[in-house]
């Protein structure tokens, strides 16, 4: 670490010296993989200004429109780009579209139908879409309520999708197998693209019919590809994640084969109307400089997760991914064993935070999850996870969900407070 910023960390800001020089080893064994995210990083951003470029965007596209939304030109170019960018025929990119979960919602209950049967082939889902499946809850428009069967297939002890375990769960009635390409609530590593291709590539063998959808919530712009240029006929994400960056205030996207964004559209609108309706309020600017800047911003948010794995599994801690592992989403998992380890980390994270640092994370009963959840996340965007943010279930084996930051350097300012709360509390010693 360069002097000035040395000294400023540690007169000015308080930060424990013995702390920064764990940041700094851990750093340095890093800088390969840095190398690497940095490759990924330059196609990405000329993929994107490509986009941008071939669908001609002009100063005229950031306009606002009112009533109906008919013929909103920013509107309509913002989903071409979004369809180029991730090698789809078409896309819905809208900022009432909620979070993932309701872009997921619209994606499922548009295209399947009664009698229809769905299969998850990377586990369990993500746990606010049990009450969405029917898994849990009491119903109230869950696809199980409209007769859509659901299926799971576990991953393979190795992390990999268990295509044979899938061969057997297929019947005549599958009309789509899904996969969720990050981590989640979960431990284990993210979906790679390789795995997608190898899916996608085997489900269609066995009916090319079957629909091949992938949740990408936390996965965009972590390869030179996204599942879509892979065989994923059908994609779903949110606009406060990785391709908002940072500058989307609200919104989620869909993208894929136009016959189905088409469907997909019926159910978010009306049956006749689709697509053609939906104000954009003004947002198609933040929308898409925030898609141009998406690029260098997961760079950074993945270079403070790699960090992360490197110096808590320095210190002992189990984690997921390791640090070498190559990386599919931005979400790293720190297996922290107890209640106050989480409760600590999270305060650090919250303490980093450029907006609300003052505030202390608790658990609480959060809406769509089956146990009470901490969320340390001082955003400038509420409920962003592109930026800073730390989160976790309070249930054994106690795990701790860091991702984001809008640059490396506040990524890794919040991996250097939350060890150091961890000190303060005596929960780990240096």
């Amino acid at each position: 670490m360069q002097e000035n910023t040395y000294r400023l960390l540690t007169e000015q800001m308080g930060v424990h010296p013995a702390v920064l020089d764990t940041i700094d080893k851990a750093e340095e064994k890093a800088r390969g993989a840095f190398a690497r995210l940095d490759d990924i990083t330059a196609y990405n951003q000329y993929k994107v200004l490509d986009a941008l470029r071939e669908n001609r965007i002009s100063d005229t596209h950031f306009g606002w429109n009112t009533g109906y939304g008919y013929d909103d030109a920013g509107r309509e170019a913002t989903e071409k780009v979004y369809a180029d960018v991730f090698g789809a025929e078409a896309a819905l990119v809208r900022p009432l579209i909620v979070n993932g979960t309701h872009a997921l919602t619209l994606t499922l209950t548009g295209i399947l139908r009664p009698g229809d049967e769905m299969i998850y082939c990377t586990g369990g889902p993500y746990d606010t879409l049990e009450d969405v499946i029917g898994i849990r809850g009491e119903g109230k428009g869950s696809l199980k309520e409209f007769g859509i069967s659901y299926k799971q297939v576990e991953l393979a002890p190795d992390g990999s999708i268990d295509l044979e375990a899938l061969r057997e769960a297929i019947t005549p009635a599958t009309r789509m197998v899904c996969m969720q390409r990050s981590t989640g609530y979960g431990w284990r590593r993210a979906i790679s693209i390789e795995d997608i291709e190898k899916c996608c590539k085997f489900v269609k063998s066995i009916d090319p019919d079957i629909i091949m959808m992938a949740d990408n919530c936390y996965g965009e712009f972590l390869d030179t590809k996204e599942p879509t240029d892979v065989g994923v006929d059908v994609m779903a994400g949110s606009l406060i994640k990785n391709p908002g960056g940072g500058l989307a205030l609200a919104g989620g996207y869909i993208v894929g084969r136009a016959d189905l964004i088409e469907s997909i559209s019926y159910r978010m609108t009306s049956p006749g109307i689709g697509g053609e309706c939906g104000l954009t309020f003004g947002q198609t600017r933040s929308i898409l400089q925030g898609l141009f800047m998406a690029p260098k911003v997961v760079n950074g948010a993945v270079k403070g997760a790699i960090l992360c794995s490197n110096v808590f599994s320095g210190l002992g801690f189990g984690v997921c991914p390791e640090p070498e592992d190559l990386r599919s989403d931005i979400i790293q998992a720190v297996k922290l064993g107890s209640p106050e380890g989480v409760i600590a980390f999270c305060k650090g994270v919250q303490a980093a935070a450029p907006v609300d640092s003052f505030v202390t994370p608790v658990p609480w009963d959060m809406p769509g999850y089956d146990s009470q959840v901490i969320m340390a996340a001082g955003a400038f965007v509420q409920g962003s996870s592109i930026e800073l943010s730390a989160d976790a279930p309070i249930r054994e084996p106690y795990i701790v969900y860091f991702q984001g930051g809008l640059t490396y350097e506040h990524s890794k300012f919040g991996v250097i407070k939350a060890l150091q709360q961890m000190v303060d509390e005596g929960l780990v010693s240096l």
